[in-house]
């Protein structure tokens, strides 16, 4: 935010920023619980500041809207703070022994009571949390000439071989100082996430592998799924400056958030989530072999880059798997022509081996 704006994001930060002050013109004040700082509140001028979803004491709330603050209430019946000042850790998802009983599993199985198509209330609660995702992911301040993204099926088992592969293409991204950024499932996402975690570590991603693979899939049991993964989490901590960017969703809620991310950014709208994803994908996007979902998100990307202001904003692009990219999901004749004579093409790469693909991005420019 700028100087003329102050966000407000704990109760610590509101006590010590209120000792400097006689007004809150220009304060937002989000999920913060206020309800024993109606004293405080009254000794000052609330006219302009916005409190989002604040815990305040109703005489307080009065108070405060009839001396010029705005205040959004907070939303009942949703399983979700609306409001929320940061993004999620995989503890906070996974918040209970059954995955089941869950945050992340409640909050899915709350949309899909909501039916195709909601009802306003819980509309607006959903617009509201996504708002507050996206401000949380920003101040993360990543440098995105560093985020690669790294693209592929949720589908990917971890006794496949191919997963050891994108496990091994994280870790590589990470030890030079790449911030790897992925769709947040299972699969190829959870395996780039993984190697990320275990930047620096080699000999222990490979025993970390081979402890994942006794339960392959999230199917049919997600909690077993998330409990070997939470218990290698735990026995193995990332390194202090490992940054891995998670973006999954509730739309495909039937696909669990992986917990090697250092930072999870849920969404609700796929449309919004895919967008926030791939901008931020300026150091490259790494695309492994997947089916209709990573084909979107080849395309999504490939047309920011087609349309992009200035051959700067191109962002390199390297599909992995010339047999799936060619013949099985023929995506690369379609990418080479539309890149003919750009930028874009330039920018193209096909790859046979993550070796190869790690080495196209280091020669772009």
């Amino acid at each position: 935010m700028s100087r003329e704006f102050l966000e407000i994001e704990s109760l610590d930060s509101f006590d010590e920023h209120l000792r400097h002050t006689r007004t809150l013109h220009g304060w937002f004040l989000q999920s913060v619980d206020l309800s024993e700082r109606g004293a405080a509140l009254s000794r000052v001028d609330p006219a302009g500041a916005v409190f989002l979803g604040c815990q305040l004491e109703p005489a307080v709330a009065e108070d405060l809207t009839r001396r010029g603050a705005l205040i959004f209430p907070r939303l009942s019946g949703v399983p979700f703070d609306p409001y929320r000042a940061g993004l999620y850790s995989a503890e906070e998802l996974y918040d209970t022994p059954r995955y089941e009983d869950s945050l992340d599993a409640r909050v899915y199985a709350w949309t899909r009571a909501a039916g195709p198509v909601p009802p306003l209330p819980d509309t607006l609660a959903t617009a509201l949390h996504d708002h507050a995702i996206t401000d949380a992911l920003d101040e993360v301040h990543l440098d995105s000439a560093r985020v690669v993204g790294v693209m592929g099926g949720h589908a990917l088992r971890r006794d496949d071989p191919a997963y050891a592969e994108a496990a091994r293409l994280g870790r590589t991204l990470a030890e030079r100082d790449r911030v790897v950024l992925t769709g947040g499932g299972p699969g190829a996402m959870e395996a780039a996430n993984l190697g990320a975690w275990f930047a620096g570590r080699a000999e222990e991603l490979e025993q970390g592998l081979t402890e994942l693979a006794e339960v392959p899939s999230f199917q049919p049991d997600t909690g077993a799924w998330a409990r070997v993964a939470l218990e290698l989490r735990h026995r193995h901590p990332a390194a202090g400056t490992t940054l891995s960017i998670g973006i999954p969703t509730w739309f495909y809620g039937h696909e669990p958030p992986n917990v090697f991310c250092t930072h999870i950014a849920k969404y609700f709208a796929n449309a919004l989530r895919e967008d926030s994803l791939l901008h931020r994908c300026r150091g490259g996007l790494i695309v492994l072999p997947g089916a209709a979902g990573t084909v979107q998100e080849i395309f999504q990307a490939a047309t920011g880059n087609y349309y992009a202001a200035d051959d700067d904003q191109v962002a390199p692009m390297v599909l992995v798997g010339r047999e799936h990219w060619t013949e099985r999901l023929p995506a690369w004749p379609l990418l080479r022509a539309l890149g003919e004579g750009r930028e874009l093409g330039r920018r193209l790469h096909l790859a046979d081996t993550l070796v190869d693909a790690v080495a196209a991005l280091g020669d772009q420019p």
